[in-house]
Formats: structure tokens, sequence, C-alpha cells
């Protein structure tokens, strides 16, 4: 009586299950990552089928931003990540409606005798998830205790470790679906939230900030300029949690948002008066700083109660104990300035190894890059400090005189000569050869 009821219910359930289904979802906001899809039944529909079968010819609905998986005996089997309409193909669920109509009776008697093997009901499961591939904003962070962070400011030779509070939003995006559902969500009843993954984001995300702080404040980054690096702050992250989020969830940081951070008053205080420090290393700004202070204790000078004159006499005697006064400053900031010009005025020194062309173009090796011409001989002589290379007594460049006793050097081997035969390599490039006394000229 069991085989019969078994019988029954394996070809009502396979009759039940030849019409085709139309399979979507709904929209997914911004809080759901993952929803199960739904076959339309309508108050006028035959389809009465078993909901974790899909007949053969199925028809899987996708819409724009998301991605279709379909899950057959718990194991991922195809994905459907355009937008569309996809049209499921399989022989575990065979229709009349679809294909050959031989070959879908036959599967259909095959399906009915596996079905009566497992008391008329399916041999197989077949689901369809649909995954959230939008953006998903509105994550919020903040560091519950301070971070260090190293202040670089190179032009005034600070370098510095602080501690700075941080906060503020990112975003993040689904990249792989299928990472996502075997090491994430999993086989979830209806749909899965981004609350379940929300608290161990935030968490690695503050944990990970740290370092990518760190490649950030290498480049000399100020705290007051984090937010303007938002972008390189989010490389730095993904960087960072490529493995658990990429590599281990398919999940990527999409956007990442800065609020300006806090530091501690003391280490705000210690900063600002090292920069304010370094300014006075230009004389010229010493003096406008000292002037500005000598017409300050001027005006005090004037008001003094015990009369203009104590006031003036007590300001001149801290002048005289001072050291330097504003005029010596600002001689002192000429000379600055006049050692700048001349030097950015001065000819820089052909680069080692250098030569330039009749073309005009300069160039390292032997033929020119330009018209291809050979490098000329090296000419016989000694170099000068200022690149020329000369033969008399003294440069034709700068006037200096040749160094006394400086041993000049020609490979015996082959003839080449380097461009300062006064130092010449350990070996010939040419032939080899170690140059030793026998190559001094």
């Amino acid at each position: 009586m069991g085989l019969i009821k078994a019988a029954l219910s394996a070809v009502g359930g396979n009759l039940a299950d030849q019409y085709k289904e139309y399979i979507y979802c709904d929209s997914l906001p911004n809080d759901i990552l993952a929803a199960k899809g739904h076959k339309r039944v309508g108050s006028r529909g035959s389809n009465k089928g078993d909901d974790n079968v899909i007949t053969d010819g199925s028809a899987i609905a996708v819409n724009e931003g998301q991605c279709a998986l379909i899950v057959v005996d718990g194991k991922v089997s195809e994905v459907a990540a355009e937008a569309g309409v996809f049209e499921f193909k399989s022989a575990l669920s065979p229709s009349v409606f679809s294909g050959n109509l031989g070959d879908s009776l036959l599967n259909s008697l095959k399906d009915i005798g596996a079905r009566i093997s497992y008391g008329g009901q399916a041999a197989h499961d077949q689901r369809v998830y649909y995954i959230n591939m939008k953006e998903i904003m509105g994550n919020r962070y903040g560091t519950v205790t301070p971070i260090p962070f190293r202040v670089v400011d190179n032009n005034i030779g600070l370098d510095v470790d602080v501690t700075l509070r941080c906060n503020g939003e990112y975003s993040y995006r689904i990249t792989n679906p299928v990472l996502f559902y075997t090491n994430v969500c999993g086989n979830f009843a209806d749909t899965y939230n981004r609350s379940n993954l929300d608290s161990m984001l935030k968490a690695e995300i503050v944990t990970a900030l740290q370092p990518a702080l760190g490649k950030i404040s290498e480049q000399g980054v100020r705290p007051s300029m984090l937010p303007g690096k938002a972008m390189e702050i989010s490389d730095a992250l993904n960087e960072v949690l490529s493995k658990k989020w990429g590599e281990a969830r398919g999940i990527v940081i999409a956007n990442f948002a800065m609020n300006p951070p806090s530091l501690p008053q003391d280490q705000q205080e210690m900063i600002t008066n090292l920069q304010k420090t370094a300014v006075m290393r230009n004389a010229n700004m010493a003096a406008a700083t000292l002037v500005e202070a000598q017409a300050s204790a001027m005006k005090t000078a004037a008001g003094n109660q015990g009369g203009a004159m104590m006031g003036f006499m007590g300001m001149n005697m801290a002048q005289q104990q001072g050291g330097l006064n504003a005029q010596q400053l600002f001689q002192m900031g000429a000379q600055q300035q006049a050692q700048a010009a001349q030097q950015a005025a001065a000819p820089a020194a052909p680069a080692q190894g250098s030569w330039t062309c009749e073309c005009g173009t300069a160039n390292t090796g032997k033929f020119c890059a330009n018209c291809g011409k050979p490098k000329p001989a090296q000419a016989e002589g000694w170099t000068c400090s200022c690149g020329a290379v000369n033969k008399g007594k003294f440069c034709q460049n700068c006037g200096k005189p040749k160094p006394a006793g400086a041993p000049l050097y020609r490979c015996d081997k082959c003839g080449w000569q380097p461009e300062d035969p006064s130092n010449p390599p350990k070996f010939c490039p040419e032939c080899g050869d170690p140059f030793d006394a026998n190559d001094l000229v």
C-alpha cells in the first residue's frame, strides 16, 4: 500500500512540476544583501509544483544591480549576472513543454522512478538566490581608542608620533557573489540583512585603519590633510583588507569618507609651536618678528607707570642682552637670498657618463638616441670638478688649476679612457682588463 501511495505521489508531483516557472526577486533595498527568489503564482495560475524544484526551461528574471545564483543540491551551479531573463536548463526537472518531446517524456519517466525511491518526493533541491550588487552606503565607523599616527614635515625636519581619533562613513560593494554566498550568507531562509555583518566589518575597518594611515603618513601627510586623502586611504584599506574581504568574502571598499581627525590639545600645541619656531630659521622672518616685538615693547614702555624714560631704559638693557638686533638679522637674510640666487644661477654639472651629440641631444650610451651617431672619441686630458675635460694646466671653463699629482689612466689593452681619467672604474667596460699601474698615462 505504501509503494502504491509513493508511486501516485511521484506521478502527481512530476505532473505538477511540468509547468515552467517564472522566478523573480523584488527590489533589494540597501539593508538587504541577499534574498531568495520566488515563483510568480497568480490567482488564475495552474502551477502548483514544489517550491524547491525549477522546471527545465523556466525563466529567471534578473534586475539591474542584482546577480542570480542557481543552487542545485547545496552547490552553486550557474550564475546570471546580466540584467534580463535567464532561461534555466536542467535534465533533473524535465518538462514536456521544453525541448524535444520524446526526450522530455523519457526524462519524466526517469524522474518518476527517482521520486518513487524517495517516497514520492523530488530527489533533488533547486533554489535561486539573488545577491545585491549595488553600493552599500551609510556604514559608520569611529575609533574607540586613539590610534598612533606619524607626523612627517620635511619642510621643518619634523618626525614625531602622535595619537588621533577619527570617524566617518564608508561604503562597500559585493564583487564576487559566489564567494559571498559560499563563505558569508550560505543557505539562509528568506533574506540576509547587512545587520548580520555590520559589526564585524566595522571592527575590521578600525583595525585596518592604523596600517592604512601608516602608509599615508609615509607620504608626509599631516593629520589636517587626511580628509582630502580619502581615495588614497580607501586604496590602502583595500590593500590591507584584501585577504579578509576580497579573497574570503568577495567584498571591496567602494568609497571612504573621514571627518577631520582630532589630536590631544598638548600634541596639537607641540606641533604648532615647532612649526612656528622653524619659521625663525629664515633670518628675514626672525628680523620681522623681532621688529614686531620691539614695537610692542615700545608701546608698553610708553605706558609704564614708572615713567616712559624708565621703560625705555629697561627695553634698551634687554636689547643689549639679547644678542643680534633686527638690522643684523636683515643683513643675514639678504646674504641668504644672495647665496640662494647664486646657487640657482650656477650651471648644473653634467651627469656622470653623459655626452652631447652634434644634434644637441644628451645621451649616456654609445650612440645618440635621436640621430644614431656614435659617441665621439674621448679627448685626452683631465676632468675638472665642473665637468669640463681639459689638456692644459688650467680648466678652460672655470679656470681652476689642474689637480697636483692627479694620475691619469687609459686602458693599455684597448685604449679606452674614462671620462674622468683620474678616477677610473675597477675594470675596463670595453675589454674587462683591471685598471692598475700599467694603465697610467
